[in-house]
């Protein structure tokens, strides 16, 4: 039976020099995947990775490559993030004008599919897609930059998706991502949150990775 909560370890926040033995201590300390984001400073004002680093992190770990595209036209890209080695592919509900075919394709591709929404994105733009889709995740800040503020009005939607999930029998993971620490986390617990993607928490925190993980995965409950 798999564990009923998860850390997605987000490498944004990691020192890319020794990015390797990063993974390798987030894997040791208890993280149960690795989260990538992909941005294409179009989609969002940031630029970060492509296909090349995903298939690095697949050679140094067998944890899931957990894949957050934040990409204008996320269908040209998702061949070569699935050749890479990603294990999910994420792409946002406001970037697919054909969203069942591109979840289609991320099947067809071997990957598990989420579909991510922004945090003023209504939950409705999901909810026809809900019974095909593997993941969703609900963004906790506007997407671009690490070390963001948690925000709460996301909450409800979180508890939307749940009762949505509960009430078609479906056992799709609810997974949040931005300004995630222990203080967060718990809340995003109440709201029906079981999957938790830590950035700074995890590779800025003053005592270190495995501390940062340990004292995150200490919010669960028992």
């Amino acid at each position: 039976m798999p564990p009923a909560y998860l850390i997605s370890a987000s490498i944004l926040s990691s020192d890319f020099s020794q990015l390797g033995e990063q993974i390798r201590t987030a894997e040791r300390a208890g993280a149960d995947w690795i989260h990538l984001d992909v941005m294409d400073g179009h989609f969002v004002p940031n630029l970060t990775i492509g296909p090349v680093i995903v298939e690095a992190c697949r050679k140094v770990t067998q944890l899931p490559l957990d894949v957050h595209l934040m990409v204008e036209s996320p269908e040209n890209l998702l061949a070569a993030f699935a050749h890479a080695g990603s294990n999910i592919l994420s792409v946002h509900v406001e970037t697919c004008p054909h969203l069942h075919r591109t979840v289609q394709n991320i099947h067809e591709l071997g990957c598990k599919a989420g579909v991510v929404l922004n945090p003023a994105t209504p939950v409705d733009l999901v909810l026809p897609i809900l019974p095909m889709i593997d993941l969703v995740l609900v963004m906790s800040v506007n997407p671009g930059f690490s070390g963001q503020s948690f925000i709460p009005e996301v909450l409800p939607k979180l508890s939307a998706l749940r009762n949505e999930l509960v009430k078609i029998n479906h056992t799709a993971w609810l997974e949040i991502d931005g300004g995630i620490n222990t203080d967060t986390l718990p809340l995003a617990i109440q709201a029906g949150a079981n999957v938790f993607v830590a950035a700074s928490a995890i590779f800025k925190h003053p005592q270190g990775i495995t501390t940062g993980i340990q004292q995150l995965r200490a919010q669960f409950p028992d």
